[in-house]
């Protein structure tokens, strides 16, 4: 006798999350949640911070707000050890074997379609699966070619990913993908620090009747969002946005258009979450240090300014020679009138040049001239 196979047992309703409205600090890092769940097409958003900054949290109390229509809204876990297969789909073995058919297995991405696909520890990512999931989103669009399988569906998510810089750094074109960067700050004022404490005990001890005296807040935000994204293409890049977005990323010196696109985005969205037809340079001031933050080049990996090949313009030195390898010389003379050392190395062989004695001579008649 065979024996049958138990029934399933319902399953356990979801503990209720934490709620977004009840977020205490950090107002740059909500303001970038919310620019991202309006436009997904943004790139999502890196929170960068040390440990216990609420990361994870802050990332899953969006979730809740995103649209439920369509089963959206949810909120996936990408674990680092996930393979390509687990991520953007595979061939439906079972189909295959039982019915000798084709089918395709949806992935993390399809299930995270109108939600969140979170990553923590983003920086541990296996660089092949962060190559293609930050492509994916880009696109919008999950497009899989492989073990006999052709096919593609809409994977419009809100990427984010958190990571502690003590663990290790993102590669810089890995970094230029996320839209917007969120650092968040590791020393909290005495009272604000109070006050995420007092919030987390009290969601601990009753976390339903916690989020029921958010609930008003949750709805309006959830509502703000959904008007946003249906207000977008209303919103038109004027001549004005795109000059000062172009100034911005200029004066920041930012590789490519990236940073331009990116800001023009965030800016709709931001107006579009305030009710507004069109981008104001308050919009463009609000979200600008969330697209630069990450993509600024710092002063010390500017590109020179000093030519390295030689230049027979230069300016000679008092002997009528040119200084080594075309440059002007910088050094000085002393009250000896030897040339002073100077403080960058001569090339190998090279002399230093000669002092040429002055003398000074008094009286001296041209020649030719006639006496008085």
């Amino acid at each position: 006798m065979t024996a049958s196979t138990p029934a399933p047992s319902p399953s356990a309703p979801a503990a209720p999350s934490y709620p977004f409205a009840a977020l205490y600090g950090q107002p740059r890092l909500r303001t970038a949640l919310l620019l991202a769940a309006v436009d997904p097409l943004i790139g999502g958003v890196l929170i960068e911070g040390p440990r216990g900054t609420a990361k994870s949290t802050s990332a899953r109390a969006l979730a809740e707000l995103l649209p439920k229509d369509q089963g959206g809204g949810r909120f996936v876990d990408l674990p680092l050890g996930s393979s390509e297969e687990q991520l953007v789909g595979s061939l439906d073995l079972e189909a295959a074997l039982q019915h000798g058919r084709v089918a395709f297995r949806p992935g993390l991405l399809a299930r995270a379609h109108d939600g969140v696909l979170y990553i923590d520890e983003v920086n541990l990512l296996a660089d092949g699966l962060v190559d293609l999931l930050l492509d994916v989103c880009a696109s919008g669009i999950n497009r899989v070619e492989r073990d006999g399988v052709s096919h593609q569906h809409p994977a419009r998510l809100t990427l984010i990913g958190t990571m502690n810089p003590e663990e290790g750094e993102l590669r810089p074109q890995l970094l230029d993908r996320f839209g917007l960067f969120a650092r968040l700050d590791d020393t909290l004022a005495t009272a604000e620090r109070q006050a995420i404490v007092r919030a987390r005990l009290a969601f601990d001890a009753d976390p339903a009747a916690f989020v029921r005296r958010f609930d008003t807040e949750q709805q309006n935000l959830a509502r703000r969002i959904v008007r946003a994204r249906s207000a977008l293409d209303g919103i038109g890049f004027g001549d004005a946005a795109h000059d000062r977005v172009a100034a911005l990323c200029h004066a920041a010196q930012v590789e490519g258009v990236r940073a331009d696109l990116v800001m023009l985005r965030a800016a709709r969205a931001h107006a579009a979450l305030d009710g507004r037809g069109e981008i104001t340079d308050a919009d463009i001031d609000a979200v600008a240090e969330l697209v630069l933050a990450h993509r600024r080049k710092a002063a010390e990996d500017a590109p020179s300014q000093t030519p390295q090949h030689r230049d027979d313009t230069a300016p000679t030195q008092g002997d009528g020679t040119r200084p080594a390898n075309g440059q002007a010389s910088t050094s000085t003379s002393n009250d000896s009138g030897q040339p002073a050392p100077s403080d960058q190395p001569d090339d190998w062989g090279a002399l230093p040049p000669q002092p040429v004695p002055i003398h000074a001579v008094k009286n001296v008649r041209p020649l030719h001239a006639k006496k008085p």
